[in-house]
C-alpha cells in the first residue's frame, strides 16, 4: 500500500497504486464547484446549463403566447409528447423500498433523473394557472437564490455569511422605511415562510407579556392571543407549538367587510383586562387570501394604547404586542411615495382610486410591534422567502438571546444566531428578496400591482358583467382574487345571488348552486390533469374554488346562516393578458355546460398512491380543543379548507345586533 502521503498527483489525480477510496475521491472533485482557483473552463457553469436543458426539455409544444389555451398549464416530460399530456396524480409508487446504492452515479445521471421528478408540476408561470397566491419566481430572485447554494454563506453570524448578511440588513432597512418605521432602531429576520413570521411574532408577544424568565420556567399562564376570524389557521401552529396551547386564541368577530370588529374587540380586551387574564398579542390580519380581508390596526393601537397605557407599562412589558400578518398585504407599500394626483404611470382612475385605498390601509402597519412579510407570495421571489420585521430591534434582541455556543465565537458585530429560531439559516431568503427589491424598484412593483387590478377589472366590469348567467361577489374588495359564481342557463345571476345572500326561503338553491361551483373547480381540475376527457382542442385552466367567501345576510338571526361558495381566479403572474382571462371565462361557462348537459366523466379517486406509513395519515384524526375561557368558538375545519374565517352563530348574532343598532 502507497504512503498516505503520495495517494495523488499535483493536479489532484489518483496515483496508478492508490486505494480505490482516493480514486473515487479524485474523480468526486469534478462534481463539487471550485472557486480557490481560475481554471480555463467551469464544468459547474456547463452542468447547470445542462440541467437546465432538461428543464427546458419538460415544456409543452404549442403556440402559448398567442393562445395560451393551446398548452397545459403543467410540464409535461418527452415520455408523453405527442400523447394528451395526462397527470392523473403524482406518483408515490415504491418510495420506501428505495435503498442507497452501492456505486456512484455520475452527476448528468442525477440531474437528468431530478429534472423528471418536474413532471406534471404546475408551470406558475403559465397564463391560465391561477389557483392561488402563487406567482412566478423572477430571474434575480431565482439566480441569486441559486448563487448562495454555491457557497452556503449561514446568517448564524457574519463570519460565515460575511457581507451576505448586508442582504438581510439592507431589505429590512428598505422595508423599514417603506413601514414608516426608524431604520435605525428597526430590524428583520428571515424564517420559514408566513408561519415561521407568526411563529417569531407570537414568541416575542409572549416573553414581552409574560417575562423573560418564562423562557427558562415554561409559559404557566393562560396568556391570550387574540386575532379575526379572518386570521390564518397558522394561529393554531404558533399557539400550539409555542406551548401556550391552542385553546388560548380568541377569535374576533369581522364585520360585513371582513375586518375585526372593533366593538367586539374592545369588549374582550376589556373583559380580560378586568379579569386580569394577560393579552400576549393582537393579530391584526392584512390581506387575505380570499377576502382580502384589512383589520383596522390603528384602531387596535388606540385601543391598547388607552386601556395598556405607557404610563402603567413604561417598558412595555405586560402590554399587548400588535403583530400585523401582512404576508400578502404588504407589498402595497412600494406606493409610499406615489403622487396619485400626476399618475404618472396611467393607471385607470378606478384602479387608480384602488391601489391608493390599498396603499393607505397598509400603510397604517406602522402601528405594529411586529409585521410578517412574505416575498415569495406578493414579492413574486422564490420560496422560501419570508422576513419578520420588529419594531424595535434591540429589544427583541434583549429579550430573546441565549448565551453563545463553545464552538462559536461571535467574532463579528452581526450574530443572530444568538437570538433567532432556527440558528443556522441560509441565504438563499435574504438574497432572493435583497435581488427583487434591486431589480423591482418601486415602479415595477407598482406596475405588477396595478396591473393586477387592470386586469382584475376587465375580467369583473367587461368579460363577467357582460355574462348573465355569472357574478363578481367579491366586487368591493381590492385584492388580488375575483370571486364569482356561475348559474345555468337562463338563470339571472345578480337576481339570483342577491335571493340566496338574503332570502332564507333561497338556502336550498344556494345549497345547490354551492354544490354546482364546486362542481365547476371539481370538473376544471380534472380536465386540466386529463385533456382527452375534455370537449374542444384547447386545454383547461387550474383554478379553484372558495368553499365560504362569506355569510349569507339573513334578518332573522335565529335562522341558520348558509355560506357563500364561489369559483376563483388568482391572475398572478405577468403573462396574464385582457385575451387570457376572456379564455377563463369562456372555459368556466364549458364546465358549467358540461355539469349542466350530463357529460361530466366519472370523478376519479386518484389523489396519490401513498404506501404505508404515509397512507395512514387520512385515517389520523387531528386534536381537537374545547373552547377557551372567553367561549369564543375555535378554529374549524372549513377555516383550514377555504382560508376564509367563518362567523359562529354567536358571532352572527352579535353582527346583526349591531347592525341594527347602525
Amino acid at each position: 500500500m502507497p504512503s498516505r502521503s503520495s495517494l495523488w498527483n499535483k493536479d489532484g489525480s489518483a496515483k496508478g497504486d492508490a486505494p480505490r477510496w482516493a480514486s473515487l475521491r479524485a474523480n468526486m472533485r469534478e462534481a463539487f464547484p471550485t472557486y480557490y482557483y481560475t481554471t480555463g473552463s467551469d464544468p459547474f457553469a456547463d452542468m447547470v446549463g445542462e440541467a437546465i436543458g432538461y428543464l427546458n426539455k419538460l415544456k409543452p409544444v404549442g403556440t402559448a403566447e398567442s393562445d395560451p389555451s393551446s398548452t397545459p398549464g403543467y410540464l409535461i416530460g418527452d415520455q408523453i409528447i405527442g400523447e394528451p399530456g395526462n397527470i392523473s396524480s403524482p406518483d408515490y409508487s415504491g418510495v420506501t423500498g428505495v435503498k442507497l446504492g452501492d456505486e456512484m452515479l455520475p452527476v448528468k445521471d442525477v440531474l437528468e433523473q431530478a429534472a423528471q421528478l418536474f413532471i406534471g408540476m404546475p408551470a406558475w408561470n403559465h397564463p391560465l394557472v391561477m389557483p392561488n397566491v402563487i406567482p412566478q419566481a423572477n430571474t434575480a430572485a431565482i439566480i441569486t437564490a441559486m448563487m448562495t447554494n454555491v457557497f452556503s454563506p449561514n446568517i448564524i453570524e457574519g463570519e460565515y455569511a460575511w457581507d451576505v448578511e448586508r442582504t438581510e440588513m439592507e431589505t429590512s432597512a428598505i422595508l423599514a422605511d417603506l413601514i414608516g418605521w426608524d431604520p435605525n432602531v428597526a430590524g428583520g429576520l428571515f424564517t420559514f415562510g408566513g408561519s415561521g413570521c407568526y411563529f417569531y411574532g407570537i414568541k416575542y408577544a409572549l416573553t414581552n407579556c409574560l417575562g423573560d424568565k418564562s423562557r427558562c420556567t415554561g409559559i404557566r399562564t393562560d396568556a391570550k392571543i387574540l386575532m379575526s376570524q379572518q386570521g390564518h389557521y397558522c394561529k393554531q401552529n404558533s399557539s400550539d407549538w409555542t406551548g401556550l396551547g391552542m385553546n388560548n386564541y380568541v377569535e374576533i368577530d369581522t364585520d360585513e367587510n371582513n375586518a375585526m370588529d372593533m366593538e367586539h374587540l374592545t369588549e374582550v380586551v376589556t373583559n380580560l383586562k378586568e379579569a386580569k387574564v394577560p393579552i400576549a398579542a393582537i393579530v391584526c390580519t392584512m390581506g387575505t387570501t380570499d377576502a382580502f380581508a384589512l383589520d383596522p390596526i390603528e384602531e387596535v393601537r388606540e385601543l391598547v394604547d388607552r386601556l395598556y397605557p405607557l404610563s402603567e407599562y413604561p417598558d412595555g412589558a405586560g402590554r399587548p404586542l400588535i403583530y400585523a400578518d401582512a404576508v400578502i398585504g404588504w407589498s402595497w407599500l412600494t406606493f409610499k411615495g406615489y403622487d396619485f394626483d400626476a399618475n404618472t404611470l396611467g393607471f385607470a382612475d378606478d384602479v387608480k382610486q384602488e391601489i391608493q385605498a390599498n396603499y393607505n390601509a397598509i400603510s397604517k402597519m406602522v402601528h405594529a410591534d411586529a409585521i410578517g412579510c412574505d416575498f415569495h407570495k406578493t414579492g413574486w421571489s422564490t420560496y422560501n422567502c419570508s422576513v419578520v420585521m420588529v419594531k424595535k430591534l434591540n429589544h427583541f434582541q434583549e429579550l430573546m438571546s441565549r448565551p453563545g455556543s463553545a464552538y462559536l465565537q461571535a467574532r463579528t458585530c452581526y450574530n443572530p444566531g444568538l437570538y433567532t429560531l432556527e440558528v443556522s439559516r441560509t441565504g438563499a431568503y435574504s438574497m432572493a428578496a435583497w435581488a427583487t427589491l434591486k431589480f423591482m424598484g418601486a415602479e415595477g412593483f407598482r406596475s405588477i400591482l396595478g396591473g393586477i387590478l387592470e386586469i382584475q377589472h376587465y375580467f369583473r366590469d367587461e368579460a363577467i358583467a357582460k355574462e348573465t348567467t355569472a357574478v363578481c361577489v367579491n366586487d368591493s374588495d381590492h385584492g388580488f382574487v375575483t370571486l364569482f359564481r356561475v348559474y345555468k342557463k337562463g338563470v339571472d345571476a345578480v337576481t339570483q345571488y342577491q335571493r340566496e345572500l338574503t332570502d332564507p326561503a333561497a338556502k336550498a338553491e344556494l345549497e345547490a348552486n354551492n354544490k354546482l361551483q364546486e362542481d365547476i373547480a371539481d370538473l376544471l381540475w380534472q380536465w386540466y390533469r386529463f385533456p382527452q376527457e375534455k370537449p374542444g382542442d384547447d386545454y383547461a385552466p387550474y383554478i379553484s374554488y372558495t368553499s365560504g367567501f362569506r355569510p349569507t345576510d339573513y334578518e332573522d338571526e335565529n335562522i341558520e346562516p348558509g355560506f357563500i361558495y364561489a369559483v376563483k381566479s388568482y391572475p398572478m403572474n405577468v403573462n396574464v393578458t385582457y385575451e387570457v382571462m376572456d379564455d377563463l371565462l369562456r372555459l368556466v361557462l364549458q364546465a358549467r355546460d358540461a355539469i349542466e348537459a350530463g357529460t361530466v366523466p366519472d370523478a376519479r379517486d386518484d389523489a396519490g398512491n401513498c404506501p404505508v406509513p404515509y397512507s395512514k395519515f387520512k385515517d389520523i384524526r387531528p386534536v381537537e380543543c374545547g373552547s377557551n375561557a372567553t367561549e369564543e368558538a375555535s378554529a374549524t375545519s372549513d377555516n383550514l379548507l377555504s382560508g376564509i374565517g367563518r362567523q359562529s352563530k354567536k358571532g352572527l348574532k352579535r353582527l346583526k345586533k349591531r347592525r341594527r343598532k347602525k
